[in-house]
């Protein structure tokens, strides 16, 4: 799906990244963007919406040809492993066309990616007009690839969230990420059977679509196997408003991924007010601070990450602080002021680059005008 909303004395801008709310249930940060931009004024032309990769890619490279006469400017989103693949074949094409293009890099596993392909990161890097990401962590461990990064963090509207402070916790935990390896679901059902003896009304719930990579079906193994069927509630991919529901009525959000980067679940539930419980990877650290808005603990491990999950229920002023500091956190990242950034910087790319895409411009209002002239 592209969707295009036209407004007066705008330059329109291209989003190349995963719009799969509808196809897949999975919401990435680049549709809010989109949102907030078409709010904002902005002709929006957004690819691609289709659940395969494969054609997924196709459309993206689709796109920039058949609409490149509709925008002057493209954002294109970079992730690691195969999804970069198509990130280089859009920015190649964009280069043919003479257009610019700014480049936001997302994912804990682009580092390691750029570790083993250095030449081809910095290529992608240094043709960009400019590189923004949401974290410092990719900050530091991308800002010698060829390219000046700006730090724009991911965002949420606060609004949408109702916050409740933990002063009073209750075992009812909450996890909420794509069931994939990556981020490891039956790290949760681990600590839930290290609890359940301890705190007889325990509850966990599990949300998110999946993957297909065998990961549902491992979680429900492990259900099976632990005997934890009466803790533990699988829902399967939510509405937002269902999911803001859930989060209501949670109070410990446990993530338990081995790679991150800047999550946007995690930011959900501080919004929320929940006390996140989580593992120490990527740039998670430099995204929360331990024992003031989370408590951090190493990957894999269902001992630290229980005895954690403990404390917050046995030790309420620590759970009310935490809780308090959370809101405080995600209140920064609320989307007022990240969308004011995101029109600075375009606004800046645009004025820098005006010599081409007025040239563009010029050439789309002429195709308009003979469309008009020739029309009955």
């Amino acid at each position: 799906m592209k969707r295009s909303v036209e407004q007066p004395n705008r330059t329109a801008i291209l989003l190349i990244g995963n719009f799969l709310t509808n196809s897949l249930g999975t919401r990435h940060v680049s549709e809010d963007l989109a949102e907030q931009l078409t709010a904002r004024g902005w002709p929006v032309i957004t690819t691609s919406s289709y659940p395969g990769r494969l054609r997924r890619g196709l459309d993206m490279l689709l796109t920039i040809w058949r609409r490149r006469d509709d925008f002057a400017i493209a954002h294109i989103e970079v992730y690691a492993g195969l999804a970069f693949i198509w990130a280089e074949l859009s920015a190649f094409l964009l280069r043919r066309l003479g257009k610019p293009y700014l480049l936001t890099l997302h994912g804990g596993s682009l580092p390691g990616f750029a570790r083993r392909w250095p030449r081809r990161v910095r290529k992608l890097l240094s043709a960009a007009v400019t590189v923004t990401t949401p974290s410092t962590y990719l900050l530091e461990e991308l800002g010698g690839f060829g390219a000046k990064l700006h730090l724009i963090p991911n965002a949420i509207t606060i609004a949408r969230y109702h916050h409740r402070s933990r002063s009073v916790l209750h075992p009812r935990l909450l996890w909420l990420r794509a069931f994939d390896h990556i981020y490891n679901p039956t790290l949760a059902l681990a600590v839930v059977d290290q609890l359940r003896d301890e705190f007889p009304e325990l509850s966990l719930v599990m949300i998110g679509p999946d993957k297909g990579d065998g990961s549902l079906e491992l979680t429900r193994q492990r259900i099976s196997e632990l005997k934890l069927n009466r803790f533990v509630t699988l829902t399967g991919r939510l509405s937002k408003m269902e999911i803001a529901s859930q989060l209501d009525a949670a109070d410990i959000f446990l993530n338990t991924t081995s790679v991150d980067n800047f999550p946007v679940s995690v930011l959900e539930a501080m919004a929320s007010g929940l006390c996140v419980v989580s593992t120490r990877v990527g740039g998670i650290p430099q995204m929360l601070d331990d024992g003031k808005n989370a408590l951090l603990v190493p990957p894999d491990d269902p001992s630290a990450m229980a005895a954690a999950v403990r404390r917050l229920l046995t030790e309420p002023n620590l759970a009310t602080h935490i809780s308090e500091k959370a809101r405080q956190m995600a209140t920064s990242c609320d989307w007022q002021p990240v969308i004011d950034r995101w029109e600075e910087l375009l606004n800046t790319l645009i004025r820098d680059n005006r010599s081409i895409i007025a040239k563009k411009t010029r050439l789309i209002a002429a195709t308009d005008d003979q469309t008009r002239s020739e029309s009955p």
